[in-house]
């Protein structure tokens, strides 16, 4: 069990931006990341939609010890209460996504659409989980992220276009993480690495759902496709010249087909 489990959910309202208003959508980040991931998507929706991006446990010192994706979905519903938000559509990248799933198979009354940013629905192969092992023993060495395993992580999670073209994306979120305790961030990917996927479980999702992946994600497009097969209604979005950072990578094109999803989602 978590220490102190409460704590996170006491302090949803410092930890999350809540801007714009109608409809809601809410944004769980991946990770590494934080809520800022989201901002060219949040400048774009808050004239039409209420925009609710919030940080996981991992990005506070106020939550030590082990959790799960279990536990990050009822984070996620506890902060939907204390917005005082019935349903939503639940935009998810990478872990968040991972969570995402998880409201929605055990909140569904919760969820009004689905979207899943770089997120497949099956599990981790043998040889992305040793990697993992690789990170986390590296992070809980460090009381900081160390500087050279940030911007490894960054150049693997972004695609060469964006090397080419934005290396101060990279850049700058590798600086940002060389700031995050290590153990938080072991605490994060041991959240989700080495568990078991939903992807026998997608049918039992009956809200519509749009899936968007970078075409150079480190989990290559078939994941996504195979999820988007999974779900009983979700159309697929490729995203060209972009890595697991899709939506920051070519945010137009992310903004555009979530836009569209939303307009069909709560179309009056």
């Amino acid at each position: 069990m978590p220490a102190h489990p409460e704590l996170f959910r006491r302090r949803a309202d410092v930890l999350a931006d809540d801007r714009g208003s109608g409809s809601p959508v809410v944004f769980a980040h991946g990770t590494f990341m934080d809520r800022t991931m989201f901002d060219p998507q949040v400048a774009e929706l808050t004239p039409d939609y209420r925009c609710v991006a919030y940080d996981s446990r991992a990005r506070t010192d106020a939550y030590v010890g082990d959790y799960d994706l279990d536990d990050l979905a009822a984070d996620c519903v506890e902060l939907l209460n204390g917005k005082g938000i019935d349903s939503c559509v639940l935009v998810g990248m990478s872990v968040g996504g991972f969570t995402a799933l998880r409201v929605a198979l055990d909140y569904p009354d919760r969820v009004d659409g689905l979207v899943l940013i770089d997120a497949p629905a099956g599990p981790t192969t043998e040889a992305e989980r040793d990697t993992y092992e690789r990170i986390v023993a590296d992070l809980r060495e460090s009381d900081l992220v160390p500087g050279t395993l940030a911007r490894q992580v960054a150049e693997r999670v972004t695609s060469e276009t964006t090397h080419e073209e934005r290396p101060e994306l990279l850049e700058t979120w590798a600086e940002r993480w060389e700031t995050y305790p290590g153990d938080a961030v072991a605490n994060e990917y041991e959240s989700w690495y080495d568990k078991p996927g939903v992807a026998d479980r997608l049918d039992e999702i009956d809200v519509p759902a749009l899936v968007v992946h970078g075409e150079e994600d480190v989990f290559d497009i078939e994941r996504a496709e195979a999820t988007a097969d999974g779900l009983p209604d979700a159309d697929l979005v490729r995203v060209p010249a972009a890595g697991h950072l899709s939506n920051l990578e070519r945010p137009a094109v992310v903004t555009d087909a979530l836009r569209d999803f939303l307009d069909d989602v709560y179309d009056d």
